[in-house]
Order: structure tokens, then sequence, then C-alpha cells
């Protein structure tokens, strides 16, 4: 495991990381886009990534060649002011990353277990693997809706499916998450956080091994780069 909280020593930790990571992840979809005609990066919704976003929208890319989705999204409208959907086309798709190609994770049905074979369709279209995932975690250690009080989490940890639709007592809207199996598709793996209370999380997460406790255990046996900052 790749730890970059060596990285964050500068007067703003969280927008020096937020430049480190997009300069990662911009040289990750250069890298992928010279060898093949599109390239897939999956975000994740959240205050965290804010920043980060806000840096890699300014990066020089051929973005018109870049697909973008989530890893998991609310069961809201797309202009729904919790959507992650909204968050990255107010902060990600801007400037030059306005040209990139968005794919939602909704429909217009009302439940997600209903939408959700119709976006996996959609899902299935992209070009895998991804260049890149870009995780976040929950104080419970969730990571993408896969939380450790949802019913369907061993669904979403054992399907071959690309979508789960997911409820959960913790959170209070339905959701729909990219499976486990279909996150493991990506080049690369990061785990972008922040805040002592974070890292107190992950580390009990490498402390042990029942992913249904900590769903974030799920992703620390890929090559995961952690993006840390205070």
């Amino acid at each position: 495991m790749n730890d970059s909280t060596s990285c964050a020593v500068s007067e703003a930790p969280r927008d020096q990381l937020a430049a480190q990571l997009a300069e990662s992840v911009a040289a990750a979809l250069s890298a992928d886009l010279a060898t093949q005609e599109r390239a897939l990066l999956v975000v994740s919704g959240g205050s965290t990534p804010v920043p980060f976003f806000h840096r890699l929208a300014a990066m020089d890319l051929p973005w018109q060649r870049v697909d973008v989705t989530l890893a998991d999204e609310r069961w809201v409208a797309e202009d729904a002011k919790d959507s992650n959907a909204r968050l990255v086309h107010e902060n990600l798709l801007q400037g030059p990353a306005a040209a990139a190609t968005f794919h939602s994770l909704t429909t217009a049905d009302g439940t997600p277990e209903i939408g959700a074979p119709e976006v996996a369709k959609r899902i299935a279209c992209l070009p895998w693997p991804a260049s890149m995932v870009i995780l976040g975690m929950g104080s419970d250690g969730h990571t993408a809706s896969l939380f450790p009080d949802s019913g369907e989490l061993g669904l979403a940890l054992s399907t071959d499916e690309a979508t789960v639709a997911v409820r959960a007592p913790s959170v209070p809207q339905p959701r729909i998450t990219l499976s486990a199996g279909l996150l493991h598709q990506a080049r690369r793996h990061v785990l972008h956080i922040a805040g002592d209370d974070k890292r107190a999380v992950l580390a009990r997460a490498m402390a042990g091994d029942d992913v249904r406790e900590l769903p974030i255990r799920a992703f620390l046996a890929c090559p995961l780069a952690v993006y840390w900052a205070p």
C-alpha cells in the first residue's frame, strides 16, 4: 500500500494533496489515452474530493476522450442538492474538463431496484478497465455505498452484476452502487480521505479482515494508493 501522508505537509495540506492527486490522475489518463481511444475515470462524492475536482478540471487533457462516472449515487434527481452527479457537474466538469462525457447512475424510475438494470447496461458500455477508481471512506468504514448495516452488502461484495440497489438504516435515501467486483476492474485504485478520524478507521481496517465490519477492507488487497491529509 502506498501511503501519501508524508506529502501532506504544506500550510494547506488538503489543497496540496488535491493537487498531487490531480496530477496523478491526469498522468494515468494520459498514459492510457496514449494506447486507447477512450479512458474511464470513476470518482466518489462528498466534500473531500471538491478541491481535487477543481484541480483536475484545469488539467490539459484530451477531455473529449474521457468518460466519467460515479462509484455510487443517492437515488435522487441529478439536480438535487445532495446528488453526487450535481457535485461532479459543478466542480469537475468545468473549464477544460467540461468536454468529458458524464454517465449518471440514476434513471427516472421511482426506485433504484427498478432502475439498476438500465444503469448496469449503461455502465457496461464504458471503456473498462477504468484508468482509475477514486474511493472515499466513511467513519463506519463504508466505501462507495457498501455500508456495513446494509442488507445488500453481501450481494454488492459478491455479485458479477455491475450495479446494486442499496438501502441501509444509517442513510436516509436509497442508493445505487457499482459492485465491488466492477470497482475492482480498474488499473489503479486510490483512497482519498482526510482527518485523523478517517486515518484511525483505516488503521482499524488494516488490522483485521472482516469485510462486513469495515467494507473498505474489500479493497485493501488491491494495490491501493492512500491519499490522506489532516
